[in-house]
């Protein structure tokens, strides 16, 4: 099969046809339709990921066609499917709790195992995935598995936004832009914050109630004097130390911050203003992805009507496009996200 393969850190991936998947006994092999290119990605990419080697083949936000089948499985062959990145066991006591997400024991195609950045994609412990609607296009589909699901969670399973409320969100890349549109969703207001402002214009047209540019470094108090006291949600997207320090401090007392951004390499440690965090109560929750069981809350919200999530992508490009894509996130990014539709070009 056609596979873009990490042969360096921060170089360009090497197109090379390397053998097709097998099948695992309690999986499937799926054809790939769609694969986002998302900023984790990107922190493998650049030798920053602690998990990703030089050899792996990368993509962990995919949907597809089962074209190969375990003894084990749970689906069969033709049937279209969408993944989570974190496979689960189902077994552990983590998984028991209904917090597969936390799996003590979990297994991640496209930064441990083969990814989706290649025509095939073996795909383990299939009880994890979901059927793909028939009404959903794949290219949607594939952005559903890292960024709108983990904004998804981090709303209603760990900071529990509630309608009226004010939902404050740092950076406006793909899983910022699902957390704003989910939120409107939820009937929260929502502000957004960034650097670019070509971002925060297409923010603002898709419903955000309000957009900051933070490029002074101003951005907490303009959101706090927005909101008329500070945002009761914050949303940090990004990892970043500058982020992280505005999300806490923009909020008003018992104010709920989620760390959304995955702070790895030179920023997986960082200073973190406590005194805020004592001072007005606040409440600190980290999150990362989604418990599988969850996706009927997400795909009837979306088969309702109720949000639409199309404007996340921007760009349908190439598997050749890859690296390009990749590069763009060594600095800021224009709107929207890219999906990986054409996996022989």
């Amino acid at each position: 099969m056609r596979a873009a393969v990490l042969r360096e850190y921060n170089a360009p991936l090497s197109i090379e046809t390397v053998p097709d998947p097998a099948c695992p006994d309690d999986g499937v092999v799926l054809e790939v339709l769609a694969c986002g290119v998302c900023r984790s990605d990107w922190h493998g990419w650049v030798g920053e990921h602690p998990r990703v080697k030089p050899g792996q083949i990368g993509g962990h936000e995919y949907c597809g066609e089962v074209v190969a089948a375990g003894p084990n499985a749970q689906y069969a062959v033709g049937d279209r499917l969408i993944a989570p990145f974190i496979l689960a066991c189902g077994t552990c006591p983590q998984c028991r709790s209904g917090e597969s997400n936390t799996c003590l024991d979990q297994r991640l195609p496209g930064f441990i195992e083969p990814g989706a950045f290649a025509e095939y994609v073996a795909v383990p412990r299939d009880h994890n995935l979901a059927r793909l609607p028939d009404d959903m296009s794949p290219t949607l589909a594939a952005a559903l598995g890292c960024r709108v699901t983990t904004a998804w969670h981090a709303l209603t399973g760990r900071a529990a936004l509630q309608p009226g409320e004010w939902l404050a969100v740092h950076g406006t890349g793909g899983i910022g832009l699902a957390a704003m549109l989910l939120g409107r969703a939820l009937g929260a207001r929502v502000i957004v914050s960034d650097i670019v402002d070509e971002k925060l214009e297409h923010a603002s047209l898709l419903g955000a109630d309000a957009a900051v540019n933070a490029t002074d470094g101003q951005s907490a108090a303009k959101i706090r004097e927005i909101t008329g006291g500070g945002a009761h949600v914050s949303v940090e997207a990004l990892g970043f130390p500058v982020t992280v320090a505005a999300s806490l401090e923009c909020l008003r007392p018992l104010g709920r911050h989620v760390q959304v951004g995955m702070p790895v390499g030179h920023h997986a440690v960082q200073e973190v203003n406590l005194n805020a965090v004592y001072m007005g109560n606040l409440a600190l929750f980290g999150t990362r992805g989604m418990p599988a069981h969850r996706y009927p809350s997400l795909l009837s919200l979306i088969a309702g009507g109720h949000v639409d999530l199309s404007p996340i992508v921007a760009r349908e490009v190439a598997l050749s496009d890859t690296s390009a894509e990749l590069a763009a996130f060594n600095g800021p990014t224009p709107p929207g996200v890219a999906v990986i539709t054409n996996l022989l070009g």
